[in-house]
């Protein structure tokens, strides 16, 4: 078997006259090291969010070269920090994957912004330098279940696609992001369907459905928030998933753009009893007791045709401490394969203690989870709970937790349901951050100037007996 050399046996076979630097094993002949040109230096984004107790928090890439020089013989520090409450020299963090790219993350000290300089240098004492611009968000009541998906701020629906992978749709775009549910940072991949449903604006996509291979998303179905009627809003559709976890892949379905009509006709044939008509006029803002905005989307115990539409508004009925309202629509599946018309079903009213419906999920064993929130908050200055139902119209649901609200964002999606038997479920909701102040300057998330800083924020409960 051959001896590999030392370096030791490495110089002796070079020779004095040789003279050659040896670095991380490999060797530089002398000739080379004068001359050289400046290092370069680039990064994999030139911005990075992250949140003060963060864990998981997302990394950028470094990519340093000088010509005829190794690599790994280039020197990579951070040399200033233009805001040392916020995250100091001594807090960035550089590691080294197995393929030999350099990582960098940071440990964020207090809330706010701060411009971190990086510099490599070279052979020669040749340097190069670019920056880094950082923000952080305030620390959060469970720091270590919490994690950051970055790129957007207003997630509004989530479908587990399996391989530790989310689903996530904004309710500003129609963009859909894959996103690894166990790390923070940017998605995975990211589906523009705008071009697809032909639409420029916003469907304001609200909940969300999954059967086999086949995902039903639909728009909030009401009026936007100056009361003002948009067609985009009026839709449903579907995409067909392949693949899993990081594999994932998405395609266009179908769409369906007049549930909104379809439903205001079959209130007003039955005596206008949830006020669809009115809570859908013009002028009426969608988020208010009277109100018309439909953020659920779930199927039946054991169904594929006949999915649940869960009302944030009205309440029934529309006073302080109603029900939240679900309407069934049967052939849910001939309306979006077909363009069928929908026949609804018989209503079904949750006592939710006087909260709306924000998201609705089921399991295979068809164990529903129920989020529940007020029909007005954008932010959590509201109760929200988690409510378990049995899928029987006639029973009601019950409560398995209180959520926190000493964060921002508002509970939004449920990624998916545990077995709800099992004593210590888990699960993981996702925020909508679109209204929040994430860094403490005075600026809403959906209005911040890069995509980088945008974030929802995703976390792990763990329910309570059922009571």
């Amino acid at each position: 078997m051959p001896v590999r050399p030392t370096p030791v046996h490495r110089r002796a076979a070079l020779g004095a006259g040789a003279a050659a630097l040896l670095v991380a094993g490999l060797t530089v002949p002398a000739h080379a090291q004068a001359g050289h040109a400046a290092p370069t230096i680039a990064l994999s984004a030139a911005r990075l969010a992250g949140a003060v107790g963060g864990v998981g928090d997302p990394f950028v890439t470094v990519d340093v070269a000088q010509a005829g020089v190794p690599d790994g013989f280039l020197r990579l520090r951070v040399v200033a920090s233009s805001n040392p409450a916020v995250a100091r020299v001594e807090d960035v963090r550089q590691t080294r994957t197995r393929e030999g790219d350099r990582e960098l993350t940071v440990r964020a000290r207090g809330r706010g912004y701060t411009d971190l300089t990086i510099e490599v240098t070279g052979r020669g004492g040749r340097t190069a330098t670019t920056t880094l611009s950082y923000a952080a968000s305030a620390r959060v009541a469970d720091s270590a279940s919490t994690r950051y998906q970055t790129g957007s701020s207003d997630a509004s629906a989530a479908v587990d696609v399996g391989g530790g992978h989310v689903l996530v749709a904004d309710d500003e775009s129609n963009v859909l992001r894959l996103y690894d549910r166990s790390r923070s940072g940017g998605p995975v991949r990211t589906w523009d369907l705008g071009p697809a449903l032909g639409l420029k604006k916003e469907v304001d996509i609200e909940g969300a459905a999954r059967v086999g291979d086949t995902v039903y998303w639909t728009g909030s179905l009401g009026n936007n928030k100056d009361g003002k009627y948009k067609a985009e809003r009026d839709t449903v559709f579907t995409t067909r998933v392949t693949g899993s976890g990081a594999s994932t892949e998405i395609a266009f379905g179908a769409a369906y753009r007049s549930l909104r009509e379809d439903l205001v006709a079959w209130d007003a044939a039955h005596g206008n009893r949830y006020g669809f008509a009115a809570g859908t006029a013009a002028g009426e803002v969608p988020k208010q007791i009277d109100g018309f905005n439909v953020e659920g989307l779930e199927f039946a115990p054991g169904s594929t045709t006949t999915a649940y539409l869960g009302f944030r508004a009205p309440l029934a009925p529309a006073v302080p401490g109603g029900r939240a309202l679900v309407v069934p629509v049967t052939n849910i599946d001939r309306v979006l394969a077909a363009g069928d018309r929908p026949v609804f079903g018989e209503p079904i009213e949750w006592d939710l203690g006087g909260l709306a419906i924000r998201d609705v999920k089921k399991n295979a064993a068809n164990q529903y989870l129920i989020l529940a929130g007020s029909f007005a908050a954008d932010d959590n200055s509201d109760p929200y709970a988690l409510y378990q139902w049995d899928g029987v119209p006639g029973h009601a649901p019950r409560k398995r937790a209180d959520l926190p609200t000493t964060d921002p964002g508002g509970w939004e999606s449920v990624v998916e349901v545990p077995d709800l038997r099992r004593p210590g479920a888990r699960v993981q909701l996702v925020t909508d951050n679109g209204a929040a102040d994430l860094y403490g300057d005075g600026v809403e998330a959906k209005d911040l100037p890069h995509a980088e800083w945008k974030k929802s924020r995703s976390a792990w409960f763990t329910l309570n007996r059922a009571r």
